[in-house]
């Protein structure tokens, strides 16, 4: 069974907002095991740092993959 395009946009987005929210709270908790205390506007904004440059990476690489696997 394949997943209809729908279904891959809401997967898409929901491992974006929970990757998102999983990313500032980690950076909330582990930050200060180093010394670093960001404020909550700076975790926000490390965070969306980090969300954009996983979704490029999530796409090259699924693109590449898609480009081995076609004959």
């Amino acid at each position: 069974m394949t997943q209809s395009r729908r279904m891959s946009m809401v997967e898409a987005i929901t491992n974006v907002v929970v990757g998102y929210a999983l990313a500032i709270v980690t950076q909330i908790v582990v930050f200060p095991w180093f010394g670093l205390h960001p404020s909550l506007g700076e975790n926000l904004a490390l965070g969306a740092i980090f969300t954009g440059i996983s979704l490029i990476r999530g796409y090259t690489l699924r693109r590449l993959f898609e480009r081995w696997r076609a004959p």
